[in-house]
Protein backbone atom coordinates (compact mmCIF):
# COMPACT_ATOMS: atom_id res chain seq x y z
CA UNK A 1 0.00 0.00 0.00
CA UNK A 2 3.07 2.11 0.09
CA UNK A 3 3.02 3.04 -3.21
CA UNK A 4 -0.40 5.02 -2.47
CA UNK A 5 1.19 7.00 0.63
CA UNK A 6 3.75 8.93 -1.61
CA UNK A 7 1.88 12.21 -1.48
CA UNK A 8 0.80 12.39 2.12
CA UNK A 9 -2.47 10.43 1.48
CA UNK A 10 -4.15 9.19 5.19
CA UNK A 11 -2.76 5.81 5.81
CA UNK A 12 -6.54 4.34 7.19
CA UNK A 13 -8.72 6.10 4.46
CA UNK A 14 -6.25 4.68 2.28
CA UNK A 15 -6.49 1.33 3.35
CA UNK A 16 -10.33 1.20 3.75
CA UNK A 17 -10.68 2.82 -0.26
CA UNK A 18 -8.17 0.03 -1.80
CA UNK A 19 -9.90 -2.59 0.07
CA UNK A 20 -13.19 -1.46 -1.34
CA UNK A 21 -11.70 -1.35 -4.91
CA UNK A 22 -9.83 -4.54 -5.62
CA UNK A 23 -13.56 -6.30 -5.00
CA UNK A 24 -14.68 -3.93 -8.29
CA UNK A 25 -11.43 -3.88 -10.54
CA UNK A 26 -11.91 -5.81 -13.71
CA UNK A 27 -9.53 -8.58 -14.94
CA UNK A 28 -6.10 -6.17 -15.88
CA UNK A 29 -7.10 -2.98 -13.79
CA UNK A 30 -4.72 -1.40 -11.60
CA UNK A 31 -5.23 1.54 -9.73
CA UNK A 32 -2.57 3.65 -10.88
CA UNK A 33 -3.03 6.71 -8.10
CA UNK A 34 -5.04 7.37 -5.12
CA UNK A 35 -5.91 10.89 -4.00
CA UNK A 36 -7.76 11.70 -0.85
CA UNK A 37 -9.55 15.13 0.32
CA UNK A 38 -8.39 17.07 3.47
CA UNK A 39 -10.05 19.73 4.40
CA UNK A 40 -9.12 22.81 6.61
CA UNK A 41 -10.70 21.63 9.46
CA UNK A 42 -10.12 17.93 10.48
CA UNK A 43 -11.91 15.41 7.68
CA UNK A 44 -13.29 12.45 9.25
CA UNK A 45 -14.77 10.80 5.99
CA UNK A 46 -13.16 12.52 2.93
CA UNK A 47 -13.78 11.88 -0.27
CA UNK A 48 -10.85 9.99 -2.18
CA UNK A 49 -10.55 9.95 -6.57
CA UNK A 50 -8.81 6.70 -7.68
CA UNK A 51 -7.10 6.61 -11.36
CA UNK A 52 -6.88 3.37 -12.66
CA UNK A 53 -5.69 2.26 -16.42
CA UNK A 54 -9.49 1.86 -17.23
CA UNK A 55 -11.19 4.37 -15.75
CA UNK A 56 -11.33 6.94 -13.11
CA UNK A 57 -13.56 6.58 -9.72
CA UNK A 58 -14.96 9.05 -7.29
CA UNK A 59 -15.64 7.71 -4.06
CA UNK A 60 -18.05 10.03 -2.13
CA UNK A 61 -18.84 8.58 1.58
CA UNK A 62 -22.74 8.75 2.61
CA UNK A 63 -24.52 7.88 5.76
CA UNK A 64 -21.72 9.48 7.91
CA UNK A 65 -19.20 6.90 6.45
CA UNK A 66 -20.96 3.64 6.49
CA UNK A 67 -21.79 3.06 2.90
CA UNK A 68 -19.73 5.01 0.13
CA UNK A 69 -21.06 6.19 -3.17
CA UNK A 70 -19.10 5.25 -5.75
CA UNK A 71 -19.07 7.04 -9.50
CA UNK A 72 -16.72 6.14 -12.04
CA UNK A 73 -16.53 6.74 -15.51
CA UNK A 74 -14.61 4.78 -18.65
CA UNK A 75 -11.72 7.04 -19.98
CA UNK A 76 -13.66 7.09 -23.17
CA UNK A 77 -16.35 8.76 -21.93
CA UNK A 78 -14.19 11.53 -20.40
CA UNK A 79 -13.84 14.61 -22.77
CA UNK A 80 -11.22 16.17 -20.49
CA UNK A 81 -10.09 16.57 -16.52
CA UNK A 82 -8.54 19.92 -14.86
CA UNK A 83 -8.32 21.46 -11.64
CA UNK A 84 -7.90 24.85 -10.21
CA UNK A 85 -5.80 25.84 -7.10
CA UNK A 86 -7.93 27.47 -4.05
CA UNK A 87 -6.56 29.06 -0.99
CA UNK A 88 -6.84 25.37 0.48
CA UNK A 89 -6.07 22.55 -1.88
CA UNK A 90 -7.67 22.60 -5.49
CA UNK A 91 -10.87 21.40 -6.85
CA UNK A 92 -10.64 18.39 -9.33
CA UNK A 93 -13.22 18.83 -12.23
CA UNK A 94 -14.06 15.32 -14.40
CA UNK A 95 -16.19 16.67 -17.60
CA UNK A 96 -17.58 13.37 -19.00
CA UNK A 97 -18.68 13.32 -23.01
CA UNK A 98 -22.51 13.22 -21.61
CA UNK A 99 -23.94 14.25 -18.25
CA UNK A 100 -23.18 16.56 -15.74
CA UNK A 101 -19.54 17.36 -14.19
CA UNK A 102 -18.27 15.83 -11.40
CA UNK A 103 -15.95 18.24 -8.71
CA UNK A 104 -14.26 17.13 -5.24
CA UNK A 105 -12.57 20.30 -3.15
CA UNK A 106 -9.95 20.18 -1.20
CA UNK A 107 -7.82 17.71 -2.95
CA UNK A 108 -4.18 18.49 -1.14
CA UNK A 109 -2.69 20.58 -4.42
CA UNK A 110 0.33 17.92 -5.03
CA UNK A 111 -2.28 15.31 -5.56
CA UNK A 112 -4.45 17.26 -7.48
CA UNK A 113 -1.58 18.07 -9.54
CA UNK A 114 -0.97 14.23 -10.06
CA UNK A 115 -4.06 13.73 -10.30
CA UNK A 116 -4.14 15.74 -13.74
CA UNK A 117 -1.09 14.24 -14.96
CA UNK A 118 -2.16 10.55 -14.77
CA UNK A 119 -5.79 11.45 -16.14
CA UNK A 120 -4.13 13.14 -19.18
CA UNK A 121 -1.29 10.26 -19.72
CA UNK A 122 -4.66 7.26 -19.42
CA UNK A 123 -6.46 9.73 -21.97
CA UNK A 124 -4.13 9.96 -24.00
CA UNK A 125 -3.11 6.05 -24.34
CA UNK A 126 -7.20 5.83 -24.90
CA UNK A 127 -7.08 8.48 -28.01
CA UNK A 128 -4.44 6.12 -29.53
CA UNK A 129 -5.92 2.98 -29.07
CA UNK A 130 -9.01 4.68 -30.74
CA UNK A 131 -6.85 5.92 -33.49
CA UNK A 132 -5.03 2.67 -34.35
CA UNK A 133 -8.64 0.92 -33.94
CA UNK A 134 -9.99 3.44 -36.69
CA UNK A 135 -7.00 2.71 -38.96
CA UNK A 136 -7.35 -1.02 -39.12
CA UNK A 137 -11.31 -0.54 -39.54
CA UNK A 138 -10.41 2.02 -42.92
CA UNK A 139 -7.96 -0.68 -44.27
CA UNK A 140 -10.56 -3.95 -43.67
CA UNK A 141 -12.99 -1.74 -45.56
CA UNK A 142 -10.95 -0.97 -48.15
CA UNK A 143 -9.79 -4.16 -48.71
CA UNK A 144 -13.89 -5.64 -48.41
CA UNK A 145 -13.85 -2.79 -51.39
CA UNK A 146 -11.54 -4.19 -53.20
CA UNK A 147 -12.73 -7.73 -53.32
CA UNK A 148 -16.01 -6.70 -54.10
CA UNK A 149 -14.96 -4.84 -57.75
CA UNK A 150 -13.41 -8.11 -58.50
CA UNK A 151 -16.83 -9.26 -59.83
CA UNK A 152 -17.33 -5.91 -61.54
CA UNK A 153 -14.39 -5.08 -63.35
CA UNK A 154 -15.97 -2.97 -66.14
CA UNK A 155 -19.39 -0.70 -66.88
CA UNK A 156 -20.18 -0.08 -70.25
CA UNK A 157 -20.99 3.01 -71.54
CA UNK A 158 -23.38 3.52 -74.37
CA UNK A 159 -21.96 6.95 -75.93
CA UNK A 160 -18.44 5.50 -76.21
CA UNK A 161 -19.15 1.40 -75.73
CA UNK A 162 -15.93 0.65 -74.21
CA UNK A 163 -15.44 -0.64 -70.50
CA UNK A 164 -13.22 1.65 -68.20
CA UNK A 165 -12.08 1.39 -64.46
CA UNK A 166 -13.34 3.54 -61.79
CA UNK A 167 -11.65 5.47 -60.26
CA UNK A 168 -10.88 5.47 -56.93
CA UNK A 169 -10.17 8.13 -54.55
CA UNK A 170 -6.71 7.61 -52.54
CA UNK A 171 -7.69 6.77 -48.86
CA UNK A 172 -4.98 8.67 -46.53
CA UNK A 173 -4.80 7.09 -42.97
CA UNK A 174 -3.16 8.83 -39.94
CA UNK A 175 -0.18 6.97 -38.07
CA UNK A 176 -0.78 6.82 -34.43
CA UNK A 177 1.53 9.23 -33.01
CA UNK A 178 4.25 7.38 -30.98
CA UNK A 179 4.58 6.97 -27.28
CA UNK A 180 7.75 9.51 -27.17
CA UNK A 181 6.28 11.92 -28.92
CA UNK A 182 3.00 11.52 -26.71
CA UNK A 183 5.36 12.10 -23.62
CA UNK A 184 6.91 15.12 -25.05
CA UNK A 185 3.72 16.61 -25.61
CA UNK A 186 2.62 16.26 -22.51
CA UNK A 187 5.55 17.20 -20.46
CA UNK A 188 5.20 20.91 -22.61
CA UNK A 189 1.34 21.08 -21.62
CA UNK A 190 2.31 21.09 -17.72
CA UNK A 191 5.54 23.39 -18.83
CA UNK A 192 2.91 26.06 -20.50
CA UNK A 193 0.83 25.69 -17.60
CA UNK A 194 3.14 26.19 -15.16
CA UNK A 195 2.75 23.21 -13.75
CA UNK A 196 6.26 22.13 -13.65
CA UNK A 197 9.98 24.29 -13.71
CA UNK A 198 11.76 24.99 -16.92
CA UNK A 199 14.61 23.07 -14.93
CA UNK A 200 12.05 20.02 -14.67
CA UNK A 201 10.77 20.46 -18.27
CA UNK A 202 14.39 20.30 -19.46
CA UNK A 203 15.44 17.22 -17.35
CA UNK A 204 12.35 15.16 -18.22
CA UNK A 205 12.62 15.79 -21.79
CA UNK A 206 16.41 15.02 -21.93
CA UNK A 207 14.61 11.53 -19.84
CA UNK A 208 12.27 10.75 -22.21
CA UNK A 209 14.55 11.96 -25.38
CA UNK A 210 17.11 9.16 -23.97
CA UNK A 211 14.58 6.40 -24.77
CA UNK A 212 14.67 6.99 -28.35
Amino acid sequence: MEQYLTDDQDPKTAEKILGKLRDMLTSGEVVVYLAIQKKPAVTLIPDCIAITNKRIIFCIPENLGLTTNFITFPWEDIKEVSFKEEFFGSKFITVPQRGENVAIDYIPKVQARKLYQFSNEQLEKNKSISTTQESDDRRTHLGNSNASEDYTSYVEIEEEEKPFMQAQAPVSMEEPEDEVTLKLKKLKTLFEKQLITSEEYERKKADILSQL
